[in-house]
């Protein structure tokens, strides 16, 4: 009980759980956008996909908690981390040098990542909630069936990225996403005990090497739609 009461109140405790509670959504993100990619491979496919996961109540709730609690507490953490540090350096003097040994990424990190959250309320409510008056085109995206009665996964996401503003919304939203998991991913390695100067470069390249891969295969779904290549 001691254990848990530290872990919650230490600074050392809330970047514990800040890293692994994004480690855990850094790899619902790989899952999520492999997931969806088979939107290459065609309709049947991502359809019967999707319909394993909404015939799957045993796993789809658990994982949909586990993820909800996964990102409360990594925003309470982010938040309570930035309040402890900026309690620790109370009033900036005028003519501050302005930091150089951090990145843009690093310190928009709280910001980025409340965006980050608007953006997922919104994509939550646009596919998965599907409320109609959030996709912009008069349709019903629940009433979508294909051939077999089973949702037809594949025909929303055509017709939701066919919309410039919807599509365009997403861009975004994944390159503050890209920019928000290019510094976070390093950050985690540090936060975890597995950081070493020897080789601090390369958790850098893996960080930024997979923020851009996540953005390419993202990017790369509502850009077909919009360029006819998927329809």
């Amino acid at each position: 009980m001691k254990l848990l009461t530290n872990l919650f109140q230490s600074s050392l405790g809330k970047k514990f759980i800040m890293a692994v509670t994004g480690l855990g959504l850094f790899l619902f993100v790989i899952g999520h956008m492999v997931g969806n990619l088979q939107i290459f491979l065609g309709a049947e496919l991502l359809n019967s996909y999707g319909h394993f996961l909404q015939s799957s109540p045993e796993i789809l709730w658990p994982a949909r908690i586990g993820l909800l609690a996964m990102v409360g507490l990594h925003i309470w953490a982010a938040i309570t981390l930035r309040s402890l540090n900026n309690a620790a350096r109370p009033v900036a003097y005028d003519g501050a040098p302005t930091p150089t040994a951090t990145t843009y990424a690093s310190r928009t990190m709280v910001m980025s990542g409340l965006i980050i959250f608007c953006f997922i309320v919104y994509h939550l409510l646009h596919f998965t909630v599907m409320v109609d008056s959030l996709n912009l085109t008069g349709k019903s995206f629940a009433t979508l069936k294909d051939a077999r009665g089973y949702h037809d996964v594949y025909a929303m996401v055509v017709l939701g990225f066919s919309k410039p503003l919807v599509s365009g919304f997403y861009i975004l939203g994944m390159a503050l996403l890209c920019l928000h998991l290019s510094h976070g991913v390093q950050a985690l390695f540090q936060s975890l005990g597995l950081r070493n100067p020897a080789y601090a470069p390369l958790t850098r390249k893996f960080a930024k090497a997979m923020a851009l891969v996540i953005f390419i295969g993202n990017s790369s779904i509502p850009l077909s739609v919009l360029l006819g290549i998927v329809k």
